[in-house]
Parts: C-alpha cells; structure tokens; sequence
C-alpha cells in the first residue's frame, strides 16, 4: 500500500508545556469503547479520577474538563498523566493520534497534521513544497472508491498545487482562480471534458461575477456557527482587515490535500474547494498574525464536525458564501466593510 504525507510530517514534536495553546484545554474529550474500559478498570487514584470524570453521552464516552477548562488529565509540565503513569498505549484513540491526520482510501493513504495544533500550525506555515511524499506498507488493499474520479481528483489537485505554489498570481487572485477551477473539475466529474487549470480564463470569469463583497455577510456565517470560545466569538464581531496575506498560501494547499480527495465520495468538488477558499478569506479578513489566526480558525471549525457540515451545505446555501459574494472580497480593492 502506498503512503503519501507531507515533507513536515515527521518533524511534528509535541512541544508539551512550551505550547501557547492546549489540545487538553477548551475541549471535551472523546473517548473510544476500548479506552473507557481500561479506565474504568484502571485501579489507584489515576483510575478514580479518570472515572470521577468519564461520563456516558448518546454518542459515546467523553472525559469532562475540569472547572479551569482543562483536561483532568492534564499536568503542569504539560504532559498528559494517562501517558506519563500508564503509557501511551493507555491513551484514547483521539489522543493518541491528535494532531496527525490519516484519510484511508483503501489501496493507499494520505497522512497529516491538524492546523489547530500550534506546532503543527506552525511546520505547515513554514512548508514551502505542496506535493506529498510517497513510502510504502507491506499492506495491501483494494481500491474503495470510484478509480475514474479518483483518477481526476489526483491529476487536478495536483495541477492545482502546482499553481498555488508556482506564485503566478497574487494571493487574493490566486484564490479566485482556484475557487472557478472547482467547477471546470467538476464538470468533469460529472462527464464532462478534461479540466485543464487556465488561470487567465478563470480570472477573467471570476471578474464577470465578482460582486460588491460584503463581508459581513461572510462573518455573519460564522457567527451562525457552534462557537468554542469567548475569545472567538469577539474575533467574529471585531474589526477587519483589508489585507490579503501572501502567507495563507501554504493554509490554501493545507486545505487543498485535506479536503480534495474527500469528493470521491459524494462527486462534489466544488463545496470542499470552496471550504478552502472561505477559511483563507475568514482568516485575511480577522487579521492579526497569520499563523495563530489559521489556527484558531481550524481549532473553532475544523475540530467541529457540525461546524464543517454546515461550511459544506452553506457553499450553496448561504449568503454570505455565495460566488459573487467571495469573488467581490477577492477581487475588489474597496470591498463593503460593515
């Protein structure tokens, strides 16, 4: 089986008490049927306050946080005490793998870091080369998915790397261009002709339908949303920026081999390039640094599934994420500021 990550991948390090932010803060944790046994069971005073804190939901096991917000397990070195006194065998399937990201598609994978991570945040800003790196497993599988639309979705997301990378365009136009890409590709996943990547005639058709741009009616979305923090929800109401960062580049290509490939289940290509193009413009329009921005932005979203639910269904749906709407944002030098 083949085995594709990115260049930073195995370069990730928890960086424990030296992080400016906390997986183990802010969050309920999720915890797998095979883990909750072992705590349950577990004996001693790790196993009576890991019980003291596990609670039984619809959908699963979660461990509840503490008043302070944080994790019980957590400790002031910033390690995790489950990993420290039990091993990190003893760790719940969420936190043993956060922040790595693994999408399985039968005959190969792909491999990655969450943006919501800092350090991981921090190593995907600072990528420079947008292709995967490929190694093997001795495991083989068959393939379990629609092979022709794979073929597609792996030969334009590659095209469309390419051009993200290459700098041909600026960052706001660069966004614009890849936004109408989506539906050239989806055309072809539909049976349409080839998608060829032509930046000039997507730019040209994005200034025909770029309207006023409002965004307030794109932050108004957000709003809508499940919001995690105090600190978010002030964000979403605070003052905007105007600028288009040219570091939200490698951000664009994060989302691009996140999401991409995920259009082989259902043929829609155009939601997921659109939930690319939404997040780097919800970033630009917060402002402030770039990289923590990026990752507040994924830790309020990104770790939400409903929140990334709603970005789907919303790129048909929602005013403030209508084509005209983002394409005026981009496009405009004097975009409506509300």
């Amino acid at each position: 089986m083949k085995i594709y990550a990115p260049a930073y991948y195995r370069d990730f390090k928890c960086i424990a008490s030296d992080c400016p932010d906390s997986c183990c803060h802010g969050w309920t944790v999720d915890i797998d049927e095979a883990a909750a046994a072992r705590y349950l069971a577990m004996p001693g005073s790790l196993g009576d306050k890991l019980r003291r804190h596990l609670k039984r939901e619809n959908w699963g096991w979660v461990l509840t946080l503490e008043e302070n917000g944080r994790c019980p397990m957590w400790r002031e070195d910033g390690l995790c005490r489950i990993h420290a006194e039990a091993g990190e065998e003893a760790l719940s399937q969420v936190c043993a793998a956060f922040p790595r990201l693994r999408h399985d598609y039968g005959s190969f994978q792909e491999l990655g870091l969450e943006l919501s991570c800092p350090e991981a945040a921090r190593l995907i800003f600072e990528n420079r080369d947008y292709s995967l790196q490929e190694s093997s497993s001795p495991a083989e599988e068959e393939a379990d998915y629609d092979e022709e639309a794979m073929a597609t979705l792996l030969r334009t997301r590659r095209e469309l790397l390419a051009f993200i990378g290459s700098r041909e365009l600026p960052m706001a136009e660069t966004l614009a261009v890849t936004l109408l890409y989506g539906y050239a590709v989806q055309e072809e996943l539909d049976g349409g002709e080839a998608a060829a990547l032509d930046a000039g005639g997507c730019l040209a058709a994005a200034r025909e339908c770029a309207g006023e741009g409002d965004s307030a009616a794109l932050l108004r979305f957000f709003q809508g949303l499940e919001i995690l923090t105090p600190e978010w929800k002030k964000r979403l109401s605070g003052p905007i920026s105007r600028e288009m960062p040219e570091a939200l580049r490698p951000m664009l290509a994060y989302f691009i081999n996140r999401y991409y490939l995920q259009a082989v289940s259902d043929y829609d290509i155009v939601c997921r390039i659109k939930l690319a193009v939404v997040s780097c413009l919800a970033v630009a329009l917060l402002g402030g640094d770039t990289v923590a921005t990026a990752q507040q932005y994924s830790k309020e979203i990104e770790n939400d599934p409903d929140n990334v639910e709603a970005l789907l269904d919303g790129a048909y749906t929602a005013p403030g994420l209508t084509d005209r709407n983002l394409i005026g944002l981009l496009l405009n030098k004097t975009p409506k500021i509300s």
